[in-house]
């Protein structure tokens, strides 16, 4: 589908990242459903292969599939191909926000945490001066597998970090040595990696593995010692105590 262009001669309209949880149609905010039906056109990130990806399975959960329109983005090491897909991602939401027109992308989790979203704010405002930006926050991962696992992320005067098993190995046992809850990203093909540094912490006892919340094949549980989906999460908590232990 090609993005629908507005008359000329109108204000830059507005460019809202919506976040759509992590991957459970139900854990859309009403505020998130709103805004995709709202918009006139809905912008959904794929990779090069054209598969569908979660945001767009749950954005067609709950609006019609003649608004979507596909953005391929490179998901290589490859730099010169990752700034291409950016920038024609930017040009076809510029196309519809330039003279007027509402654009939303749909992102897993929140728009502002992790997200492809900010790199596409960013281009499309350098092509349109004075487009609006704004964005609804979604739930995220660590949230909604918190929630499964019944496990309780931090109270009282307990510490939390998040980081991506990307930022680095030695950056995850740094965190495991200072905070009390440390979740981390992106370490599905890394897992035993991951798994090693928990277990040296002495906190494998307490670590939470999840994958594909809410979606079939959902995993959740014990951390494995094997390679897991590239979007996985994995909470490492520490012993409660009785109640109140921990103000």
């Amino acid at each position: 589908m090609t993005p629908p262009s507005t008359p000329a001669g109108r204000a830059p309209g507005t460019l809202t990242g919506i976040g759509v949880g992590p991957g459970d149609p139900d854990l859309v905010t009403v505020k998130g459903v709103k805004a995709l039906r709202a918009a006139d056109v809905v912008f959904v990130p794929v990779a090069e292969t054209g598969d569908p990806g979660y945001a767009e399975r749950v954005v067609l959960a709950h609006i019609d599939a003649a608004t979507v329109h596909r953005l391929v983005f490179a998901l290589s090491d490859d730099v010169a191909a990752r700034d291409r897909s950016w920038d024609d991602a930017g040009a076809a939401v510029a196309a519809v926000v330039r003279d007027g027109g509402s654009a939303a992308f749909a992102t897993i989790g929140d728009p502002n945490l992790y997200s492809t979203f900010t790199y596409l704010a960013d281009t499309v405002r350098a092509l349109v001066p004075g487009v609006r930006i704004a964005t609804v926050p979604g739930i995220t991962a660590m949230q909604d597998l918190a929630a499964r696992s019944g496990t309780v992320l931090a109270e009282g005067t307990q510490t939390l970090a998040l980081l991506p098993f990307t930022a680095g190995e030695q950056r995850l046992r740094t965190a495991l040595d200072t905070y009390d809850t440390v979740v981390s990203y992106k370490g599905g093909r890394w897992l035993p990696q991951v798994r090693a540094a928990v277990a040296a912490a002495g906190r494998l006892d307490t670590a939470v593995f999840g994958a594909r919340l809410g979606l079939d094949g959902e995993a959740v549980g014990p951390l494995p010692d094997a390679a897991a989906p590239y979007l996985s999460t994995v909470l490492v908590t520490r012993p409660r105590g009785p109640r109140g232990a921990r103000l």
